[in-house]
């Protein structure tokens, strides 16, 4: 049985470790936080995702999944650790480099390296062959490399992996058709073969395609508030154009890919990513404006001093992924108005702001304004008519269109929605 090594237990790293654990491999997990290694090798996964726990019993039921702080040989290796971005919007290749460092005492000849990060182009050429050039192979002879950027959503990471078309950019055509052979067992969906900057090039296109589009969306609704025109119908009756997708605005966009990646290219090309770069300012700019339209919302009631109720504190809905949240700025900035703050996130289970409870009835009763960042099942489930009667003002501000409208407002709720004309009422 093959052995393959996988350095990052994350979001992506653990299902795709446990993946290949489920599908006849010995696999060794590696991760730096000895809280996460301690928790797996309990049984116990440390983030959320539907299935996670099923394929990570079954891993460990049949031997062939394990875990450590550090790295052993193996005949492949599978890099997925964080590429983040600083403060000055440039990616930090320390996770990239060590993570490649960890390894190179372990590699042998005929050994494969993956790195499916979402990183810079020319990350595996410039990063990590020069660190994998210390272990004395030749590269694409001796050591073959690829990237095989992970291309899943959280919440549906499982069924991504196994059904969507995969990208293997190879050193050499060696590498990739190495790297595809491995990623057969499971994967069902179309494999395309490039080279390792192309593949690099790709991911980050991908990310930056959302995140311009979303930019759009953002700029309508903030033309709609001064407009009067409900930007949520505009731009649904606008979709109804079979060549029109417009994604719909939200209160900024956050997660390990959107957020982060289109600044790679930033980086790399500051000249000619004029488009790019106002995007990104575009969208990084919607937590503040939420603020403000928050404000706005208790001046135009008349509500000194209010008590502002944050639903939702992860990126998107259905997980506890708080990674460059919206969300978590957006309270931030809240934390320095003059409000009495509240926040609840069922997906949070350890309280990751002061203003944080674990107790949904605690956040909505006495509140003036109830905002809605994450459009979780939890919260579009809401009755509105129980806890109508528990706020000193039935607000709402819904920055998801999670709600329906008329449904609290026939509960007695004054809705407000991002994008529908200052907040005005529009049927």
């Amino acid at each position: 049985m093959k052995k393959i090594c996988v350095i990052g237990l994350g979001y992506i790293g653990l299902p795709t470790a446990v993946m290949f654990a489920n599908h006849g491999y010995q696999v060794l997990g590696v991760d730096v936080s000895e809280r996460a290694i301690n928790l797996l090798s309990k049984g116990q996964v440390h983030i959320e995702e539907p299935g996670l726990q099923g394929y990570l019993n079954n891993a460990l039921e049949q031997g062939t999944f394990t875990v450590s702080t550090t790295p052993e040989e193996a005949d492949m290796f599978i890099v997925a650790v964080p590429s983040p971005i600083t403060a000055e919007k440039t990616a930090d290749m320390k996770y990239i480099e060590s993570a490649t460092a960890s390894i190179v005492p372990f590699l042998k000849k005929g050994n494969l390296v993956v790195l499916e990060s979402t990183v810079p182009p020319r990350t595996v050429m410039d990063v990590m062959i020069p660190i994998l050039e210390q272990s004395k192979l030749e590269m694409g002879i001796e050591l073959f490399i690829s990237h095989s950027p992970e291309r899943v959503i959280p919440g549906k990471v499982f069924e991504e992996l196994v059904n969507n078309s995969r990208i293997i950019g190879g050193f050499n055509l060696e590498s990739a058709e190495r790297t595809k052979e491995f990623y057969q067992s499971f994967v069902k969906g179309e494999f395309h073969i490039t080279d390792v900057t192309t593949a690099e090039m790709v991911k980050v296109i991908e990310n930056t395609f959302r995140d311009v589009n979303i930019a759009f969306a953002n700029e309508l609704a903030k033309m709609s508030e001064n407009l009067g025109v409900n930007a949520w119908e505009a731009i649904s009756l606008a979709n109804h154009h079979p060549r029109v997708n417009i994604h719909y605005p939200g209160p900024g966009v956050g997660g390990h890919c959107i957020a982060v990646d289109p600044w790679f290219l930033v980086e790399k090309q500051s000249e000619l990513a004029k488009i790019i770069y106002l995007s990104r300012v575009t969208n990084d700019g919607m937590p503040k404006f939420t603020v403000e339209k928050i404000l706005e919302i208790s001046r135009l009631n008349q509500i000194d001093n209010p008590r502002v109720c944050v639903l939702g504190l992860t990126f998107k809905a259905n997980i506890d992924d708080i990674r460059e949240s919206p969300s978590m700025d957006i309270v931030k900035q809240l934390s320095h108005e003059d409000i009495d703050l509240v926040s609840f996130d069922p997906h949070v289970k350890e309280n990751k702001v002061p203003s944080q409870t674990q107790g949904f009835d605690e956040a909505i009763t006495d509140s003036d304004i109830v905002v809605i960042l994450t459009n979780h099942d939890y919260f579009t489930k809401i009755n509105p008519h129980n806890i109508a009667e528990l706020m000193n003002h039935p607000i709402v501000l819904d920055t998801k269109n999670a709600i329906d409208r008329k449904q609290w407002e026939d509960a007695g709720f004054t809705v407000y929605k991002l994008g529908d004309g200052k907040g005005n009422p529009v049927q």
